[in-house]
Order: C-alpha cells, then structure tokens, then sequence
C-alpha cells in the first residue's frame, strides 16, 4: 500500500467558470489556470502521483504546453488513473477537503465525488469530498482564491 497527498490552490478570477471536481459551481468569479484549474481535481490527481511517486501533474501535464490550456481536468484525471493502472496500482480511496470561504458547496459535493470516482473507476463509496471555510483567515478566507487538500491509499492490484 502506498499513501499519497496533494494540495493545490488557485486564484479566483472574474471571467471564468468555477469548476470543482468537474461540476460548474454557479458563482460571479472562477480560478485562474492554465486548464480549467479544477482545484479539487488537481489535489487528488497530485496524491495519486505522489503516492505512486510518479512526480505531480505539472510533470505530467505542464502548464507551458499549449495542448492543456483550457483542459478538463476530469479527462487528466481518467490519464492519471490509466497511468497507475499500467504501474500495477488501484486506488483504495480519496479523501478530499475544499478550502474556500464563498461560495457554499455542500449541495456540489455529492456530485463532485461522484465525478472523481466515475474517473477513476472506483465506487463512488470509496471517495470522500468535504468542503470548509477558513473563518475568513488567510487568502482562502478573504475569497482570493480557493485550494484543496487530498490524500489517497493506493494498493497493489490483483494480477489477472
């Protein structure tokens, strides 16, 4: 078994969709990325790398390339999860926590969760995604930007 974790963070920018484990979060700003910057998304698929010690996706999928400018990060993830696949892991379980002070996600979560563990071929059983304020501290707090935390269990799988 293996344990991974990822973190990631984003600045919130007018003009842009909020994306969040795959699922457009009604909001007046979005995060600034190369990609969709998926924040949850980008967390998780960082602990999965970490915890195949496969490096992060800026390894992966760089933000100097112009082929991932705008890119869905649930179609990075399912390139993460085929990554491992060949490595000879599966994922146990992914629990995920958004740091973010607005707007309110718990009606999202469900959805976000159910959107990782559909990528990642998992049950949606096996996913946890959780969402906080940082009681208006830091730059999550004053609504600059959002991150995320994740951590994973990678085992072994069953060879065929």
């Amino acid at each position: 078994m293996r344990i991974g974790h990822g973190y990631d963070v984003h600045r919130l920018a007018p003009d842009r969709k909020l994306i969040l484990g795959g699922v457009e979060v009604p909001f007046h700003l979005g995060l600034l990325g190369h990609s969709d910057a998926d924040v949850l998304t980008h967390a998780v698929m960082d602990a999965l790398l970490g915890a195949a010690a496969l490096g992060d996706i800026g390894q992966h999928f760089p933000d100097t390339d112009p082929a991932y400018a705008g890119a869905d990060s649930l179609k990075l993830l399912e390139r993460v999860a085929d990554l491992l696949a060949r490595r000879g892991w599966r994922v146990g379980n992914v629990d995920a926590t958004l740091l973010a002070q607005s707007p309110k996600l718990a009606p999202y979560l469900p959805a976000m969760a159910e959107n990782l563990a559909a990528r990642l071929g998992i049950a949606r059983n096996q996913v946890s995604v959780k969402a906080t304020t940082e009681e208006k501290l830091g730059f999550t707090g004053s609504g600059e930007g959002m991150a995320a935390h994740a951590v994973c269990l990678l085992e072994r799988a069953e060879a065929t």
